[in-house]
């Protein structure tokens, strides 16, 4: 049977944490979230944040690694050397 909850929480989920965890994990969330007043209406970003999005898509490059390559080869041999095999790939896509 379920035991009553306290304080939002489940006893079971409270075995494995002391006070002092869930302390400093409640500390670190209300850190990391603005208050809720500030997500209101006209809230604003502390930062733009396009010119890092922008920078980190100049930057990405496409890298293909080299089992891809392989898997490539290998299934490229494999429909020629067995053409019988496409028609039952192709069932199962």
């Amino acid at each position: 049977m379920k035991k009553p909850m306290r304080d939002g929480m489940n006893d079971n989920m409270k075995d494995g944490l002391s006070a002092d965890e869930f302390a400093t994990m409640r500390e670190e969330l209300r850190d990391a979230m603005p208050p809720l007043d500030e997500l209101g209406h006209g809230a604003e970003l502390r930062r733009d944040l396009w010119p890092d999005m922008r920078r980190r898509l100049e930057r990405s490059q496409v890298r293909v690694p080299w089992f891809d390559w392989a898997l490539l080869a290998v299934s490229g041999a494999a429909a020629i050397f067995f053409p019988a095999l496409i028609p039952a790939l192709l069932y199962h896509l």
